[in-house]
């Protein structure tokens, strides 16, 4: 029989809360990528983060699961914020985190919902792909906890002023 401590530890793990994978590799790929110290970091955690948020309330993968959900916010994002350079910039940030989480989570491994509504209309039965990676996801979060060490250490995020400029632009820089 398992303790109550080891079962709230499986069930962490067993399909739930995955955030520090998410939160690590989307920082961490960003930074690579576009090395900007004015990008809106705030903005790519909540978009990273959105897909298993907002899906998790309707029982499974959903929309935002699907390159149509992500293409969906980038539309809107483009849309509203025509004409208004700066907003655009730090919005922008939302939909490339949703489409980093497509990546990262492997939506793509469930071609109906990674298609949706290309290979149909219903979700009936499709898993979070954190659900159905199981186990799996305790290797993914410790992965990501030494991601997020390293971020925190090459961001210098042990000074006080650095997280309050993190806590008030966004900003990363080394």
């Amino acid at each position: 029989m398992r303790s109550p401590n080891a079962r709230i530890v499986l069930d962490y793990f067993y399909g739930r809360d995955v955030l520090f994978w998410f939160i690590g590799t989307a920082v961490l790929s960003v930074w690579f990528v576009f090395h900007d110290p004015r990008f809106d970091n705030r903005a790519l955690l909540l978009g990273v983060l959105l897909p298993d948020a907002v899906d998790a309330v309707w029982g499974g993968a959903r929309g935002l699961h699907s390159v149509s959900g992500s293409v969906v916010i980038l539309a809107i994002v483009m849309v509203a914020t025509a004409g208004r350079k700066p907003i655009r910039r730090r919005l922008l940030a939302v939909p490339i985190g949703t489409f980093l989480h497509l990546i990262f989570d492997g939506a793509f491994n469930s071609t109906k919902v990674f298609w949706w509504p290309v290979t149909g209309l219903s979700f009936d039965g499709d898993r979070l792909p954190i659900v159905e990676r199981g186990m799996v996801n305790l290797a993914l979060e410790i992965l990501g906890i030494v991601m997020c060490v390293f971020a925190w250490r090459r961001f210098g995020l042990s000074d006080p002023a650095r997280r309050r400029e993190f806590v008030t632009t966004g900003s990363l820089h080394e």
